[in-house]
């Protein structure tokens, strides 16, 4: 299978699709991105980066952060981090403060707001919110194999400038009982970690630790054990887009997690990590051209998780 192909392919066939969606305005940092964007790269198990259009531009990951953030928290909680955080869909907006406030403080899953926020709060841990920082930082950079791996001041203030809904789940939160740690602290580590920057590529390779059971083939690093990647991935086909996520299953048939920067990594067990950056966004928040693309690969590769037999690379 020439998956340079496929990639090269896939982005030439959407490239007129360019600026269709509208990029999440509500950040006024993001709001200032070139709609035109539009890359791909796809990582696999030798080291191999099959790239296209802009994939080698730096973006603000946003939500993706979370998959990251959630891997660590597990690493330190293990499963008592269950204890505070379900497991099931939403069905509800990201950010929605009713279902919070009517099932008692515990989030539905890690990847809506205040999941993330409880995530995160179990992620500092007794550190300093820079130190947690700085870890999450060192780690991703270890795994993208890239040091250049940061975060964007400039989107993390205008986030924490017009965070107030982030605010009210945080201390909703807290009246609850559920955060260990102040609230600022924890909305300074939360809102640093959604303004990380990685490109396609940096992320596609960061992310490779998802399909492979919790270790980097490339490098045998692991970022965690091979059961909560399983997890995690599961986690990422039933929630990973909000109330959008069995759509997304259903057309697209990969672990994906989506953020407003326009980005969305997918993980494919066994075979890839496949990273796409689009800033247009659709009605549930989900990168328009991003989603297209994904949904074009898993068609050319045959690798839908639903499938019963794998075609081999």
């Amino acid at each position: 299978m020439d998956l340079g192909a496929i990639v090269s392919e896939t982005w030439e066939e959407l490239a007129d699709g360019r600026g269709s969606g509208n990029p999440a305005r509500y950040i006024p940092a993001l709001a200032l991105v070139d709609p035109n964007k539009f890359g791909i790269a796809l990582a696999t198990s030798d080291g191999e980066v099959f790239c296209a259009g802009d994939a080698d531009e730096a973006f603000s990951i946003q939500s993706i952060s979370k998959v990251f953030a959630l891997a660590l928290a597990l690493e330190r909680e293990g499963a008592a981090l269950w204890d505070a955080v379900g497991r099931e869909p939403s069905g509800d907006a990201f950010n929605s403060i009713v279902q919070l406030e009517r099932e008692k403080g515990i989030p539905r899953n890690p990847f809506i707001n205040s999941g993330a926020i409880v995530t995160t709060d179990r992620f500092i841990g007794d550190r300093t919110p820079d130190a947690a920082v700085d870890d999450l930082m060192l780690r991703l950079r270890r795994m993208a194999r890239d040091e250049t791996v940061s975060f964007d001041e400039e989107v993390a203030r205008s986030e924490s400038e017009t965070g107030s809904r982030n605010r009210s789940l945080a201390y909703f939160l807290e009246d609850f009982g559920r955060l260990r740690n102040p609230v600022e602290d924890v909305l300074s580590v939360y809102f640093r970690q959604c303004a990380l920057t990685l490109s396609c590529r940096q992320l596609a390779e960061a992310s490779l630790f998802l399909a492979f059971d919790g270790t980097d083939p490339v490098t045998g690093q692991q970022m965690c054990s091979a059961s909560r990647a399983r997890r995690i991935n599961a986690l990422m086909l039933m929630c990973g887009h909000y109330d959008n996520s069995g759509q997304f299953a259903f057309e697209v048939g990969f672990c994906g997690k989506s953020g407003v920067g326009g980005g969305i990594l997918a993980s494919v067990p066994g075979r890839a990590a496949i990273a796409v950056w689009s800033p247009g966004l659709g009605r549930s928040g989900t990168s328009l051209l991003g989603a297209k693309a994904l949904a074009r690969i898993g068609l050319r590769t045959g690798w839908s998780v639903f499938s019963g037999q794998l075609p081999e690379i």
